[in-house]
């Protein structure tokens, strides 16, 4: 009979160790991933945020520039009004025909600045929802940078100490990151207190 020869016990340990290893680093770069798809989600979601802030702060800006100028016509308007019925019967029919075309000119004014403000208020509260929108999205990626970041530390502390509890505390946080920032892009659900 051949005789077989049994593998040294610290050899196996050897063995096992270095697969356990190479487990933990091969997750460990998937945490990794995560972690760059979540920021970068996260940046996006920021600039986004921003930028529409900005955008609807212009158009705000834009809307009561038409709303003076609109209350500018109207108030000349008036005064229009206002001297057709004091002086309208004592003037020579060429002013009255030119203050009545003014009168007309100046009406439709008004009305062209109120029609393009109303345009200018409905672009401003789309921009807003915009940036509730990203303001929303944002503290998921938030934390769901800070899980991960935590999975790829506890992966390190368990190749460092050999502990599979630690490194599957180390999984738990980094599917939690996973989750939260896959909220981030898709809106799933919401957090009452992240809001």
């Amino acid at each position: 009979m051949p005789e077989v020869e049994l593998p040294n016990a610290e050899e196996l340990e050897e063995i096992k160790g270095k697969t356990f290893t190479k487990r933990v680093a091969l997750t460990t770069a998937i945490f990794a991933v995560a972690l760059a798809i979540t920021s970068l989600g996260g940046n996006h979601a920021m600039k986004e945020m921003l930028l529409a802030q900005q955008q609807s702060s212009d158009q705000w800006s834009f809307y009561q520039a038409k709303v003076l100028r609109e209350h500018l016509y109207r108030n000349q308007k008036l005064r229009l009004e206002i001297d057709l019925i004091e002086r309208g019967s004592g003037m020579k029919p060429e002013a009255k025909e030119r203050v009545e075309g003014l009168l007309k000119k100046t009406a439709e004014e008004e009305a062209r600045y109120n029609a393009e403000k109303k345009e200018i208020e409905k672009e401003a509260r789309e921009l807003e929802h915009e940036r509730d929108v990203n303001r929303n999205k944002d503290p998921y990626f938030d934390y769901g940078e800070v899980l991960l970041q935590i999975a790829i530390v506890m992966a390190s502390v368990s190749i460092l100490s050999g502990s599979r509890p630690v490194y599957y505390f180390a999984i738990i946080s980094a599917c939690l990151g996973a989750l939260s920032s896959l909220n981030g892009f898709l809106m799933i659900f919401r957090i009452p207190f992240l809001h």
